[in-house]
């Protein structure tokens, strides 16, 4: 509650203008002189009805004024930023507040504004609604002038901030700073200590995006702050999407590039990770991360076509309609055993190039498909060898078999048997059937969540045809007669293969009995074969929406209902996930820094940017009073390291008073007030004029009479 006071001054309200009553006291004197010089008889009477006449006129009051003290603020800015969170800085930060509030509450008429800044809401007390375009860095000016911005100069006493020193929006002119100028006084309570070292991973460049095989380059300099025996080299782990890491060693202090490639098409996480160093305060700047999108040049696929038949146009016509696809088409209508005596002068067909698709550029491919194929003699034994060792470095494979693939002529009888995951047991059914999603067809990205597949009873059209087969390897996400394999996937080395046990996918194309999602299941398919990150089966991505990181874990086993997440300070968090269906489980948790985010559950890692790639947060975490020394210095403040020294005393003092000592800071103690009344009282009253004056001029007539 405001203090009360009363100040008692002397006022004048002249009842003429000073002109003219300083014209009369000037007469006035005149007269007086002159008569004293003559030695007149009742010449000092005269002058006291002169000087009450003349008091009369200038009419003085006593004016009693009743004033309210109005408080003094002092603004306590703390850093609430993650540098902040470093070591023993939160508990020094935490202790030195408290201190700081208890000493000022006993100090009577002060205000203490308590503000935490550099966190999500930096000070203004709503957070933003997106992080990413939040500005960056610790903010304590802003901080400090929005919280002070309804107190008028007069009442501010002065600030302190509590931080590492690591502020980013310092005025580039002292004298300028926010609310505090050069009039009143910044002291700053270093919470870290002065010999602290530290390494830090700048990504000077990065692309965007980049075509899928072709090499990129990442720019990087690795910077060590204070480390007292500084080595010239460290190490450089990159790694994709969790996985395929590459080490270079790189110098210390230098721009260097990294070399790197994309091997699929989409997003891909780039992480990289330099080694630590002795003495680091903290590793998190040690880590940054990247999102780099993969364009494919164009996806080369082979379709071989075993003989025509009403579903090969479907396949071409998928193929030809996606503009990123380059499709090499080959339907064998004339095999070897085909001798009719037609001159092939006159033949208008293009011989297999059997040599030039199977040997020299069957690299070239990302997708083979085998299409209604039967052994004819075309191809060699060989070649088939050359497939099955493509597939296993990395390459793809999609049969989409016929009634043949029952018969001798299979292509299973051929060295491909060893990737086949399906062997046929010689029989053909047909008959019309609904194709159904597995157990784990339903939770298999390429089969979950299929248009009009409606908990186990889809409506899409009948298929009336499909070879009978034994899964042998990989896995089943579709089934027909009697819930016999239908579309089995398998992984085989570094490639994959995928084995579609009929050849009346066209029907759906063709809308027969209400069709199905059939270019929906194909491009999913596809997509699959080439390895695009959406359709892993065991898969974890975290991505940042807002304030929200949100975190997806897909699995054909059961999801866990709990995963790790780690935030930019080092700390941990247990997140629990709600388990969708379809094989997936999601769970959000709200952001609060900028940074890099890392999710792991067993093998599984997934990592996240939510910021700037190069956070000003991170580029220094020691503790430096040079950000702040010469605002400080210009306010007449001081800079205490409160790890060292203690938190210092607090003193209040009158303006253009020294405001800093070694063990103290100092205030300033404003006195302002506002005037809540004011009684006046006369000191010339009408009356007591009169009556004067007459008194003392009959006084004066009196000694002249004698």
């Amino acid at each position: 509650m405001n203090a009360a006071t009363a100040m008692t001054s002397l006022a004048f309200a002249p009842l003429l203008p000073w002109a003219v009553i300083g014209t009369f006291a000037a007469f006035a004197i005149i007269l007086t002189a002159y008569a004293l010089l003559k030695r007149a008889t009742g010449a000092g009477w005269r002058a006291l009805a002169l000087t009450i006449a003349i008091g009369a006129l200038a009419n003085p009051t006593l004016n009693n004024e009743n004033r309210d003290l109005l408080n003094d603020v002092v603004a306590v800015v703390v850093d609430r930023s993650p540098s902040q969170r470093i070591g023993t800085r939160t508990q020094r930060t935490d202790e030195a507040l408290q201190i700081i509030q208890e000493r000022l509450q006993r100090t009577p008429n002060v205000d203490v504004r308590v503000i935490e800044a550099g966190g999500i809401a930096d000070g203004t007390g709503t957070e933003p609604n997106d992080l990413s375009t939040a500005p960056e860095g610790t903010r304590l000016f802003d901080a400090l002038d929005l919280a002070l911005a309804d107190v008028p100069l007069n009442r501010i006493a002065g600030a302190v901030f509590i931080t590492d020193g690591q502020v980013h929006d310092a005025p580039d002119e002292p004298t300028r700073a926010p609310r505090i100028g050069h009039t009143r006084p910044l002291h700053v309570l270093l919470t870290g200590d002065s010999n602290e070292s530290d390494r830090h991973l700048v990504v000077a460049e990065a692309p965007s995006y980049g075509m899928v095989n072709s090499e990129l380059q990442l720019t990087l300099r690795i910077e060590d702050a204070g480390v007292a025996e500084q080595p010239r080299t460290a190490r450089v782990t990159l790694r994709r999407d969790g996985k395929s890491a590459q080490t270079h060693t790189l110098e210390v202090g230098k721009e260097q590039q990294v070399p790197f490639k994309l091997d699929h098409g989409g997003q891909t996480i780039v992480e990289i990770e330099v080694d630590s160093v002795g003495g680091e305060l903290t590793l998190q700047n040690n880590r940054a991360a990247l999102t780099v999108n993969g364009v494919r040049e164009r996806l080369r696929v082979l379709l071989v076509s075993g003989e025509p038949h009403a579903g090969e146009r479907t396949w071409r016509n998928l193929l030809k309609a996606d503009p990123s696809v380059d499709l090499v088409h080959f339907t064998i209508l004339r095999p070897p055993e085909k001798q009719d005596g037609t001159p092939v002068r006159e033949l208008s067909l293009i011989a297999f190039p059997i040599r030039e698709l199977f040997e020299t550029k069957l690299t070239d491919f990302d997708l083979i498909i085998f299409d209604r194929y039967r052994r004819r003699g075309v191809l060699p034994q060989s070649y088939f060898i050359n497939i099955v060792r493509y597939i296993s470095n990395g390459g793809a494979l999609l049969g989409a078999v016929g009634p043949a693939f029952a018969t001798p002529l299979s292509v299973y009888q051929t060295p491909l048997k060893a990737v086949i995951p399906g062997r046929p047991t010689g029989e053909v059914i047909e008959q019309g059937f609904r194709p159904m999603l597995s157990t784990l067809g339903e939770r298999h990205p390429v089969t979950a969540e299929l248009a009009g597949a409606s908990n186990g009873s889809p409506d899409w059209g009948r298929w009336f045809r499909m070879i009978d087969a034994e899964a042998e390897s990989g896995t089943t996400v579709m089934q027909g007669v009697q819930g016999r394999p239908l579309l089995q996937l398998d992984r085989i080395g570094e490639g994959r293969v995928a084995l579609l046990l009929s050849d009346h996918a066209w029907l759906w194309a063709r809308g027969a009995e209400g069709g199905g999602p059939q270019a929906e299941l194909l491009r999913r398919l596809a997509h699959w074969l080439m390895k695009e990150p959406d359709l892993e089966e065991e898969d974890l991505r975290i991505s940042a929406q807002g304030n929200r990181l949100d975190i997806v874990r897909r699995s054909l086993e059961d999801v866990p209902e709990e995963i790790n997440v780690n935030t930019p300070s080092g700390e941990t968090l247990r997140v629990t996930l709600e388990d969708q269906g379809s094989g997936r489980a999601v769970g959000s948790i709200a952001v609060t820094e900028t940074g890099l985010y890392s999710a792991r559950d067993g093998d599984l890692e997934a990592v996240t940017v939510v910021g700037a790639l190069n956070a000003q947060e991170y580029a220094d975490v020691r503790t430096s009073a040079e950000i702040l020394k010469p605002v400080v210095e210009a306010s007449g403040g001081g800079i205490f390291w409160i790890g060292d020294s203690g938190v210092p005393n607090v003193r209040f003092v009158r303006p253009q008073r020294d405001t800093a000592g070694n063990d103290w800071m100092g205030l300033i103690a404003n006195g302002s007030y506002i005037v809540t009344g004011v009684e006046q009282t006369s000191l010339f009253p009408a009356l007591a004029v009169l009556l004067l004056a007459l008194g003392a001029l009959m006084m004066a007539w009196h000694r002249e009479g004698r």
